[in-house]
């Protein structure tokens, strides 16, 4: 299945609904009751099991009224996380040596995966522009990412019973501001967590839809190809990443885990290449979908 956050136009509330064939969308609230577990994607995923089924049961129901997908707004899926989205540095190999090369460190790889977190508000739509503020950089940088949304609670979750805690997955660019994150002692939270800088969506797969190990990640600008890797080269599986965040950490309902970027990137190449206003952001991973997102 795919769900989605979105508001009929022109000024419609934000609300859950569920696309059927990428063309049509149902009003989860209006075809299921409203209340707070049909209210927002939080509240689908806080009902759990029995909420899925329902919505499976909705997807298979004829003559349920749709709204065009050309006459809504898509949101970020989950508009407003209620904690910082978790996002995982150098899980790519190649993208780990491009970093060592053009910074000249003689880095090993790591034994643990590299957390770090971007807060709510960097959140954005699938199509709105990412601000850009040349007071504060200009060293704008892109990174297409699978994201993972976690469903059923979870602490000290074994490598085994990881996938059990996936509600499913979507479309994400870690959008970085590279001299504002290496200027605060290699710490990288502020460079990462401007507003605006998690574009996200355009839906969420549910996990039972998708083979998160086999898909394809690309970025474009303007047209042109800077990232098309595949979430198999991943360096840190899935199931270690949620093994390695939950010690000790309840993972809930609605979490967000941003899973790594591939090689290309802007910074490592020769010259560096930045994004600047007027440019096209393009986020796709394959069976997602494609985020489109204006510069400036």
């Amino acid at each position: 299945m795919k769900l989605v956050t979105y508001s009929p136009l022109p000024s419609g509330q934000p609300r859950p609904g569920l696309l059927l064939e990428g063309k049509r969308i149902v009003d989860i609230p209006a075809a299921l009751g409203a209340d707070e577990s049909t209210g927002s994607m939080l509240g689908l995923i806080r009902a759990g099991d029995p909420m899925l089924a329902r919505l499976r049961e909705l997807e298979r129901k004829s003559g349920v009224a749709t709204t065009p997908l050309a006459e809504v707004k898509l949101h970020a899926p989950i508009p407003r996380p209620t904690k910082n989205v978790f996002c995982v540095g150098w899980n790519y190999l190649p993208h780990f040596e491009e970093g060592a090369k053009k910074l000249q460190d003689d880095r090993k790889l790591p034994e643990w995966p590299v957390f770090f977190t971007k807060v709510p508000t960097t959140v954005n739509g699938p199509y709105d522009s990412i601000p850009y503020d040349s007071a504060i950089s200009t060293s704008l940088d892109w990174e297409v990412e699978l994201g993972v949304v976690i469903g059923p609670c979870g602490k000290n979750i074994t490598q085994d019973d990881a996938m059990r805690h996936v509600w499913g997955y979507t479309a994400i660019n870690d959008v970085s501001w590279r001299d504002v994150q290496r200027r605060h002692g290699g710490q990288w939270h502020k460079g990462k967590s401007l507003d605006g800088t998690c574009p996200m969506g355009p839906c969420i797969v549910t996990a039972d839809s998708l083979k998160w190990d086999e898909l394809q990640v690309t970025c474009r600008v303007n047209g042109t190809v800077k990232q098309d890797s595949n979430t198999r080269h991943m360096y840190f599986k899935l199931p270690r990443l949620i093994a390695d965040l939950s010690a000790g950490m309840t993972l809930e309902p609605g979490d967000v885990i941003s899973t790594g970027t591939p090689e290309g990137v802007g910074y490592a190449r020769t010259p560096p290449e930045f994004l600047k206003p007027g440019d096209l952001l393009e986020t796709e991973v394959e069976g997602i979908g494609v985020l489109r997102n204006p510069v400036g």
